[in-house]
């Protein structure tokens, strides 16, 4: 089995296209090759699951390193579109995540420039975590999300972040952001992810928490969002379309050795 590995900021994934390869992945199999120590290592894998001339575009599947499936995530399709544009040349593409098509545009030296589609920010809520009350604004960017207005302390975001993400509040489990305001158009965010937990960055909880920002009038659209990766952009327009700005770089390519392969082999 092929793969490559690359990063949206420090947030890594490997690229496997399983249609002529096997085995065929499975969440046993994930979590073994995603593990850091016993197999590649990545906060994820990318699935291609068919590509198109007609656009070009890629369907895939995004797994978690806990062998879940999200149903989105921003740094993933950023990084599938360059893993395709560098297959056709193609400087505008499609990703395809389930019912949802990402269009895609290569900029400048590693950057991408992606359409989000609609965010949708709630009204904020407040619940009790662990004894505490919390306030939270629930946005969905096709996955669900808990932004938090909070310094984003790391120690903190350990706490909070297992805590918010599998609160009977949110019965499939969320994403979680702890958000500082810097600015009218600034933020910085601590983001502890579904299925992965703390990360060094994350598309769409940058399109999450800069969606909170703007509905809840801590900041003016376009957000510049510090994340402990880099700095990704998010433009937002009056119906809450979300544009998600950011870099993605191909690390290394390489194959699983037969002795992984074997060991893979059995786990269903």
């Amino acid at each position: 089995m092929q793969f490559s590995k690359w990063h949206g900021l420090g947030n890594d994934y490997l690229v496997v296209d399983t249609r002529d390869a096997t085995p065929t992945l499975t969440p046993a199999r994930v979590r073994r090759i995603c593990d850091y120590h016993l197999g590649v290592g990545s906060d994820g894998i990318l699935e291609v699951v068919a590509t198109s001339g007609d656009g070009p575009a890629v369907s895939i599947l995004i797994w978690n390193p806990d062998g879940s499936v999200a149903e989105m995530s921003g740094n993933g399709t950023r990084i599938a579109a360059r893993w395709l544009a560098a297959r056709t040349g193609a400087d505008d593409v499609r990703v395809v995540v389930g019912d949802l098509v990402v269009r895609a545009r290569l900029r400048e030296r590693l950057l991408v420039e992606q359409e989000m589609g609609l965010v949708r920010a709630r009204p904020l809520e407040r619940i009790d975590v662990d004894g505490e009350e919390v306030e939270l604004t629930p946005v969905s960017v096709g996955n669900p999300h808990a932004v938090v207005r909070r310094d984003p302390d790391r120690s903190e975001l350990l706490r909070l972040g297992p805590l918010i993400e599998r609160h009977p509040r949110f019965p499939d489990r969320t994403n979680v952001q702890l958000v500082r305001v810097d600015g009218r158009h600034a933020i910085t965010v601590g983001v502890w992810e579904r299925g992965a937990g703390e990360t060094l960055s994350s598309g769409t909880s940058s399109c999450a928490a800069a969606a909170a920002a703007v509905a809840n009038g801590w900041c003016e659209s376009p957000v510049e969002v510090s994340l402990p990766g880099g700095m990704l952009t998010v433009a937002l327009d009056a119906e809450g379309r979300a544009t998600l700005t950011g870099p993605a770089q191909e690390i290394c390519r390489g194959e699983l050795a037969p002795e992984l392969l074997a060991d893979l082999e059995p786990l269903a």
